[in-house]
């Protein structure tokens, strides 16, 4: 992208602008949708319009926040304008194809500047969010109004909620290669024939489950102050059908991010759960050896026992002088091994039932 895109969102139609309007229009109201180096780049010439047309340049501490792409989801509210930073959520791209959960997770922010009649927002390059929208606000206008519910949006707050319930719904992807990578990871734990060995992967993934845990509490907390703040804007006013809509429509987004922080909390409790039940299979093997060997230790101790009375230095012992003595007496040891043998199979403290 090199230049912002323009575009001018009314009732009954989408108008793509090359410039700013000369004069500001009676209806709807402008998108502007640039990215942080076009912002940086153009900043001076959009920050002299919005002190023009709005009254309301942006402060330096949200630009900042705008173009600082490290920055966590948050919301600010002016006397003029919103500020709404999100994060999105997905799957990272490896030109490999292979899986790195420190890579695991692309995280980015798009900023949101929120005006009465203006939404500027501020994207990084490649963002699918704005490709999505960009090519979805065509085709509404195009279906028009023959299905219920599909419209192109009536307001700034309508459109960036829709932005961001997208920017939610893009994790369903990233849902299901986590769910994939993890089951492959608890299998491998319980795997009892063979020893694990991956535990920096699943320390790794266990980090990377509790970061996105906090990108969602971090989004959860942006979006309930936008509501909460429109709420407060709301009180004492008579009902707005407009503004209850983007509250409900707020509260899908905050129940997509519930959804989200659910199935994340899911998979960091099936992962300590197969932990657990890797170290009581191991626990289990463990005590089934030592019961096998102290069983075999108990069968050959009356052995031992025997060949050390023999090995005696007394003359006369029984079956000493006896030409049949060793044999009887290998016999004996024998029949004792055997029989505890088969005491101790039918005690089951030999075998591999336990």
């Amino acid at each position: 992208m090199e230049g912002p895109v323009i575009l001018h969102v009314r009732r009954d139609g989408l108008h793509e602008l090359a410039d700013w309007p000369d004069a500001w229009p009676s209806d709807g109201f402008i998108w502007i949708a640039t990215t942080r180096e076009t912002l940086q780049a153009q900043f001076p010439a959009l920050q002299t319009r919005l002190m023009h047309e709005l009254h309301g340049p942006l402060m330096d501490l949200h630009v900042s926040d705008l173009l600082n792409e490290q920055l966590p989801s948050h919301f600010e509210a002016t006397r003029v304008y919103d500020l709404m930073v999100l994060r999105r959520l997905a799957a990272a791209r490896t030109p490999d194809g292979t899986w790195d959960w420190a890579e695991a997770i692309d995280t980015r922010a798009v900023g949101f500047a929120v005006y009465d009649r203006l939404l500027l927002s501020v994207h990084p390059q490649n963002c699918p969010v704005l490709s999505y929208f960009l090519e979805r606000l065509p085709l509404l206008v195009q279906v028009g109004e023959s299905r219920a519910g599909v419209r192109l949006p009536l307001s700034p707050d309508e459109l960036m909620l829709r932005m961001l319930n997208h920017m939610v719904d893009s994790y369903l992807e990233l849902r299901r290669q986590l769910t994939r990578r993890i089951g492959d990871l608890q299998q491998a734990l319980l795997d009892t024939h063979r020893p694990f060995q991956d535990w920096p992967q699943l320390l790794t993934a266990r980090d990377a489950l509790v970061r996105l845990e906090e990108l969602c509490e971090d989004q959860q907390a942006a979006v309930q102050e936008w509501l909460d703040a429109q709420l407060e804007l709301q009180s004492g006013t008579e009902p707005n059908l407009e503004a209850e809509t983007h509250r409900v429509r707020a509260r899908d987004v905050l129940e997509h991010i519930e959804r989200v922080l659910s199935h994340i909390r899911r998979l960091m409790a099936s992962t300590e759960s197969a932990v657990q039940m890797h170290y009581a299979a191991l626990g289990h093997r463990t005590n089934g050896i030592m019961k096998v060997l102290t069983a075999l230790t108990a069968v050959f101790l009356p052995l031992n026992l025997i060949t050390g009375i023999f090995g005696m230095n007394f003359d006369a012992l029984p079956l000493i002088h006896n030409q049949h003595g060793a044999w009887v007496a290998l016999g004996l040891m024998g029949l004792l091994g055997i029989g505890l043998g088969v005491w101790f199979r039918r005690k089951r403290y030999l075998g591999s039932r336990s």
